[in-house]
């Protein structure tokens, strides 16, 4: 019996054993949520999957998107024989069994689609293994893995495979399994009473972080914890749900006002220069199921807006807390993230190049953006040149203090200032920096005007 019939089977038996997850699996494309990018109509991979006309694949994705459930709707759509095959428990020698039993089976003149699961688990003699079954087609393989394939999958194996990225699933999407979950009465539990308080399902979405495996397996938990009242009903509730995961609920909501509220608490915590609270604040989103990534990019947005030359590394760490946390991800990145709120918070402060971003925007809305100034022109042609492009244009690597008397901005922005250094950290010498440059371009300018009145009229 092929492992399509298995599943057919296994499908097919409303066992009550099966945990959620198993149960409420898709059995057609058709009730797959998500991924609408790869799997809506007359997408190529859906086009492929019901001709029947599939390659080699590695679906790419984090836990819960779908991977393993896709490869399992494959195995009922293709006329090929499906094995299952487990990175994590399987080597050199189950690899070998499986690629005899394909030959045998191409004998008969069909196919075999061998699924492994967490391939990136696989050492390079295992996908080596692959390899010369993979580029001859004695076998049709799709794979599947959360980690980078650039990184994890040999370069030889992964040029034969078509790559499809999945992605995490959309709270709306997984509040919709919940709710088919409960009113599927085959295999859910639609044939119960069940009372759940309005917010809950969108709370556990909003917990599961994209993985519709973690979303069934609360849901499940909290029916299976909550006894029946008098009257046959289970009352699923906010404050069960906490009982059930053992941890306080956070109040909290990625799209409303309490997600507004905390980033501008974390933000403005660091702008007063308050480790304590930006690290209060940092962790309360992290915990209350913020997306890390999002926090990451509010602080780089610190980094520039309120720390900027001040301390010019601020930028560069908080780029790197972010890369680190998109390296390792959770729990363990959190720590840069932490790291980068603290650095912040002690990092001396100066926004003076946002409010001179801020100056140059309104000088521009309200004066004409004027012609490039004749000097500072780039004469690319013989015309441009003859016309006057570039004339009196000064080379700073020819003047002795790197600094001449030209004029940089429009005529009718002559001597504008915008930007103007703080008294803080490295800002300090920068600012001493630009009074030695303004000294010494007036100095230029003044030797300038005195030459050329010298110069006969």
């Amino acid at each position: 019996m092929s492992l399509f019939t298995q599943l057919e089977t296994e499908d097919s038996k409303p066992d009550c054993t099966r945990p959620l997850a198993e149960r409420m699996r898709p059995r057609t494309l058709e009730e797959f949520t998500g991924q609408e990018e790869l799997l809506g109509p007359g997408t190529p991979l859906r086009t492929q999957i019901e001709r029947d006309e599939l390659s080699s694949m590695l679906l790419w994705g984090p836990p819960g998107c779908g991977k393993t459930t896709l490869a399992r709707l494959i195995a009922r759509r293709t006329r090929a024989e499906f094995v299952p095959f487990s990175a994590v428990l399987s080597g050199i020698k189950e690899i070998k069994q499986v690629m005899e039993m394909a030959q045998r089976t191409r004998q008969y003149g069909r196919r075999t689609i061998v699924f492994v699961d967490e391939v990136h688990r696989f050492n390079k003699a295992q996908q080596d293994a692959f390899l010369p079954h993979v580029e001859s087609g004695a076998i049709l393989l799709i794979g599947a893995t959360t980690e980078n394939p650039s990184f994890e999958m040999i370069s030889a194996l992964l040029s034969r495979l078509k790559v499809y990225v999945l992605r995490g699933l959309r709270e709306d999407e997984i509040t919709g399994l919940l709710n088919r979950a409960l009113t599927d009465t085959e295999r859910g539990y639609g044939g119960q009473q069940i009372d759940v308080a309005p917010e809950l399902l969108e709370r556990i979405a909003l917990l599961a972080n994209g993985d519709a495996r973690a979303a069934y397996n609360t849901l499940e938990a909290i029916i299976l914890g909550t006894a029946p009242d008098q009257s046959g009903i289970r009352s699923l509730t906010p404050a069960r749900l906490e009982e059930v995961l053992q941890h306080r609920l956070l109040p909290y909501d990625k799209g409303g006002e309490e997600h507004y509220n905390l980033i501008s608490a974390l933000h403005k915590s660091v702008r007063n220069s308050d480790a304590d609270a930006a690290l209060y604040w940092l962790v309360r989103m992290l915990e209350s199921g913020e997306d890390p990534l999002y926090i990451a990019r509010r602080l780089v947005r610190m980094a520039s807006e309120d720390i900027g030359l001040a301390d010019p590394g601020a930028l560069a760490l908080t780029l790197a807390a972010m890369q680190a946390y998109d390296f390792i991800g959770a729990p363990e990145g959190y720590l840069a993230l932490a790291e980068a709120a603290v650095y912040l918070s002690l990092a001396p402060k100066s926004d003076a190049v946002y409010g001179a971003y801020n100056e140059v925007s309104g000088e521009l809305r309200r004066s004409p953006a004027e012609p490039v100034p004749m000097q500072i022109r780039n004469a690319v042609t013989g015309l441009m040149k003859k016309v006057g492009y570039g004339a009196g244009y000064q080379h700073a690597h020819n003047y002795e203090e790197k600094v001449t008397g030209m004029e940089c901005l429009p005529d009718s922005l002559r001597g504008k200032s915008f930007y103007r250094p703080g008294s803080d950290g490295f800002e300090q010498m920068l600012g001493e920096r630009l009074e030695e440059i303004q000294r010494l371009r007036e100095r230029l300018r003044r030797d300038g005007e005195r030459e050329a009145s010298r110069k006969p009229s």
